[in-house]
Formats: C-alpha cells, structure tokens, sequence
C-alpha cells in the first residue's frame, strides 16, 4: 500500500515553473497565502533550515485543516513537520510553520527551506548555492 506522501510526490514541468515563478529580480506571481501567518510568529524566524532537496514538492491540501511545515529540514514526513525538531539532543531552534490554505488543491511546498513565502516555493531552489547544497 503507497503510503500518502509517495502518491503525491510528484516534480513540476519546465513549462509550470516558468509560468508560476520569476526569473529575474522581479516579484514571484501566483504565491499562495498562509491564511494564519498574521496570528503567529513562527514565520518571522531569521534562520532557514537545512536544504532537504533542490525541488519543491506537490501536495493537495484541504481548506479547513491546519498543517505544519517543516523548517528545520530534518523532518521524516518532509514537507511536512514530524516533530524531529522537539529532539533535545539535535539541539535544533528552528519550529514548524504552522499554515492554512483559502481554498481546497494542489501546492507547491518549499523543500529548500530558504523561500520568503514560507511555506510555499518562491522559486529560491533555482539559486545556485541551493542547487550546490544537495549532490
């Protein structure tokens, strides 16, 4: 039995990246919103977690449910966060962003970690330093 995640994994094409994401130093177009960034402040921390992987990953999410993004990197359930964080021994600062959708569909989630518009992809992965984080 496939488990939900390996369902949903899936790459965008050329042509979807190009149509979703800027190229130059102009804004990002078509960003979803994180309906409750403005009732908390884990979107604030400075630090970027770990690059996980150098793409972003799709994933249907529901309107009415509320999730965790993983910022740390070190999650098991990537995107999503598994509470690896909580682990003392790690020693990691970083917490999950907690985030809700307006509507139901399919999202690209920031599997980087350095995007500006946790937790969606921004299109950041395209730098190169990202693209030499992960072999």
């Amino acid at each position: 039995m496939q488990s939900l995640f390996s369902r949903i994994n899936t790459r965008p094409s050329l042509g979807l990246m190009q149509r979703l994401y800027s190229t130059g130093g102009e804004k990002p177009k078509n960003i979803p919103k994180n309906v409750l960034e403005g009732s908390q402040t884990a979107h604030l921390q400075a630090e970027n977690g770990v690059v996980f992987d150098k793409k972003p990953f799709k994933i249907h999410l529901d309107q009415d449910k509320v999730y965790s993004w993983c910022l740390c990197g070190k999650s098991k359930l990537q995107p999503i966060c598994d509470g690896t964080h909580k682990d003392e021994f790690l020693k990691i600062k970083l917490r999950p962003i907690r985030f809700k959708v307006e509507k139901t569909g399919d999202y690209w989630l920031c599997n980087c970690k350095h995007t500006k518009h946790r937790p969606f992809c921004d299109g950041t992965h395209k730098q190169k330093h990202i693209q030499e984080a992960v072999k």
